[in-house]
């Protein structure tokens, strides 16, 4: 009896060891952003439909270094105290070997300091943020990556437009007053003097207000032909129908967030074909993107936020090829390898030919943007003939 009890321990001991090695050999990636909480909320879990593609076709493949890939996500609310908690929580508690997001820009730069600190790369693949892959002093060590938009690479085409664009002859720029909105503003003005672009005036709003008609009439005062806005989606649908309700409708050009559709819903179908605008992909899809659409685009809040989830299968796909490259889940080697990747990433949104440098974080440039406009309904991809003569040379700052 005694005898075959011990066996039946051993046996259990046995087992609880194999399985505690099993999961020991998960490698574990992170997400920290907005899942719930604001109306950036449906790109944060858009991305995470991407990310869950993206690690079943590589484990489904043999995974990376032979281990499987899992994903644990922390949803922040959109609150930079509870993003600092979940970041801490993933890197100390969970020991994942990198993290992604998050949904909003400012939370990133709320805990980019602790990714330094603690060596852990991120790649962010939504918060769009100029400062966001910075590194924190001039010449350190940065483990911060992204694959998404960047509020700078957005102006300067914007900008690009103006100033190739014989009929802007007076330009205004407008902005909200949160961080996203003057953090734009700030690029706005410095591209705008590179590009030697005079600007006739300067208007702010906040992101709740529904009456900008005050700063529109001094814009309109001035002869402003053409204005540059710097905002969310909802206070940018706020600006158009402000414009409506004086009859002054300037060109407009906007950030990326036109295409959300809190954008479109408050906006309405007539006034949200207003602004042209920037953004990865639109609703054209080549058969690749088609495929995953066909796959999670059921469970998307909006298909417009579909363009978030090939962010996040892309920059699931650059993290396992760094890992594979460095092979290693130490954070140091990762960075390293990702900043000279030497295999080409055939990624979903385009191929990613040692996207990244010691210097240069960014994975996507302007000259991979798309110009959208809203058509019927569908984020449909614009070209004039001052787009199609665009170069990189076009795009200073």
């Amino acid at each position: 009896m005694k005898l075959t009890h011990l066996r039946t321990a051993l046996a259990a001991a046995t087992f609880a060891v194999a399985a505690g090695a099993s999961m020991a050999q998960d490698i574990k990636l992170g997400y920290n952003g907005d899942l719930s909480a604001s109306p950036s909320a449906q790109s944060g879990q858009a991305a995470v439909l991407g990310m869950e593609a993206a690690i079943a076709d590589i484990n489904a493949a043999g995974g990376v270094l032979g281990r499987k890939l899992t994903l644990v996500t922390r949803d922040d609310v959109s609150a930079p105290p509870k993003s600092i908690q979940n970041m801490s929580d993933l890197v100390d508690n969970e020991k994942v070997t990198a993290v992604f997001g998050p949904t909003n820009s400012g939370n990133a730069m709320a805990w980019k300091h602790i990714a330094n600190q603690k060596k852990v790369p991120v790649m962010g693949n939504v918060g769009s943020g100029t400062d966001i892959t910075k590194p924190m002093s001039p010449g350190a060590d940065n483990y911060m990556f992204r694959v998404s938009m960047v509020d700078r690479e957005q102006v300067a085409a914007l900008m690009a437009y103006v100033k190739k664009n014989s009929a802007s002859k007076v330009v205004g720029l407008m902005a909200e007053t949160t961080g996203y909105g003057q953090g734009g503003l700030k690029d706005m003005e410095e591209i705008a003097k590179l590009q030697d672009i005079k600007i006739a005036g300067v208007e702010r709003f906040g992101v709740g207000d529904t009456d900008m008609t005050s700063q529109l009439g001094k814009m309109k005062s001035a002869g402003v032909d053409t204005v540059v806005v710097w905002a969310q989606g909802t206070p940018i649908a706020q600006l158009i129908r402000s414009m409506e309700k004086i009859n002054y409708f300037p060109l407009t050009l906007t950030s990326w967030a036109a295409d959300n559709i809190t954008f479109y819903d408050a906006a309405g179908k007539t006034l949200a074909e207003k602004p042209l605008f920037m953004r990865t992909v639109g609703d054209t899809r080549t058969p690749t993107q088609q495929k995953l659409y066909d796959r999670i685009g059921s469970k998307l809040k909006a298909p417009s936020s579909f363009s978030f989830a090939l962010h996040g299968y892309d920059s699931v796909l650059l993290m396992a090829e760094a890992i594979k490259q460095a092979k290693s889940t130490d954070g140091s080697q990762i960075r390293l390898a990702l900043e000279d990747l030497q295999a080409p990433v055939q990624g979903l949104l385009k191929t990613y030919t040692k996207p990244f440098s010691k210097n240069d974080h960014e994975a996507l440039t302007a000259k991979d943007l798309v110009w959208i406009k809203w058509k019927d309904g569908k984020l449909l991809p614009y070209s004039d003939a001052l787009i199609t003569s665009f170069t990189a040379a076009d795009f200073k700052q």
